[in-house]
Formats: C-alpha cells, structure tokens, sequence
C-alpha cells in the first residue's frame, strides 16, 4: 500500500477512542449513536447506523470486538487492499444492521450499538483466506486456530442472541458473518479452493 494511510488502523484507533469516551466522559454520545429499528425512519436517525458501529456497551464488549479486529482485520486490508477492505467492513455493518432493522422494527424499546456486525465480516472473510492463523484469547494459554475461533464466536453468538443482555446486537454476529463469507465467494470465490486444501 506504500505510503496509503491503513483503514484498519483508523478503524481500530476511533473506534477506541470514541467508545472510551461514550464509556467514561460523555455517555450522551452512546445515547444518540444506538441503532433503534423502530425509530430508524419515524425520526430520521439514519446517521445511527454507522455511529453505533463506533460505540460499545461496555469495556469488556469494547476489548473483544478490537482484539478480534486486531488480530484479523490489519492482515487482511494488507492481503485485499484498502478498498475492498472498506467496502467489506462497511458491508458487514449495513447489511447486519438491515437484518436486525427486519426483526426489530416493531418494537419501539430495542436499542442497540457495537462493532460487531463489520468485525464479523471482517473475521470470516479472514478465516477464508488464512485458514492457518491462529490467535491466543488470556487467559487461555495457547493458540486457538481460527476456524475454531468462528466457531466458538458463532456458538457463544447464538447463546447471547437467546440470552440477551444490556444493548449488543448479538444478532449482528450472523449477518456479519454471512457478509463476510459472501464478500469472499463473489470477490475471490478461488480463496473457497484453498481453505478446502488447507482443511483437508
């Protein structure tokens, strides 16, 4: 990429920044960036589907999602490009956005924020192209390859979706996921051939 500023490192960077304040200086900004299907249109709050994108419920949710980014998301803009890598991120946070819109639009009550929807995206698009990686999640002491971490990811998504606590959009979880895995067969549908080696 030369001397092209990194995406991923602006992402991973304001997403910190912007979450640390919403957390400890100014909670109104999490108030006005959560996602509410129900008034999406009623209010015109169409700015909330990407603002929500920058903030999280709390440290622990803020910690998950950008060390799942962190691990997957500079690797791959240097495999895919800036642009594709953009475009993928932004994808996995409108298109998992849209499917929680659907479910959720009825219910005037519901609020949601988080990352999750792009960092899933971001993971399984991963995992196609790097089968091999692996990541090490503390206090767990060795490394988990990361097909078993989407795994996991999606068992533990499916759990808090049935369970839900406080404002993560669990549900967004599976929608990025898809986006992900679709962004790879329509972009690069050889990377599917390689993952299929590798696994074998």
């Amino acid at each position: 990429m030369g001397s092209q500023v990194s995406a991923a490192l602006v992402l991973f960077v304001a997403t910190i920044a912007i979450s640390l304040i919403g957390l400890f200086g100014a909670p109104k900004l999490i108030e006005r960036s959560l996602f509410r299907p129900y008034w999406f249109l009623r209010r015109k709050e169409y700015d909330t589907v990407i603002m929500s994108g920058f903030v999280h419920a709390d440290l622990m949710h803020l910690i998950f999602n950008m060390m799942t980014f962190y691990f997957f998301a500079f690797p791959l803009e240097r495999y895919m490009g800036t642009t594709s890598f953009v475009i993928l991120y932004l994808a996995g946070l409108l298109i998992s956005h849209a499917g929680t819109y659907y479910k959720q639009r009825r219910n005037p009550d519901y609020a949601c924020l988080g990352a999750s929807g792009a960092i899933s995206a971001v993971l399984f698009a991963a995992i196609v192209y790097f089968p091999e990686q692996s990541l090490i999640i503390l206090p767990i002491p060795i490394p988990i390859p990361a097909p078993l971490f989407a795994v996991l990811y999606l068992v533990y998504t499916y759990y808090a979706s049935r369970h839900p606590h406080g404002r993560i959009n669990h549900d967004a979880h599976l929608g990025g996921a898809i986006t992900g895995l679709l962004f790879v067969a329509v972009t690069e549908p050889g990377a599917y051939g390689n993952l299929l080696q590798s696994i074998l």
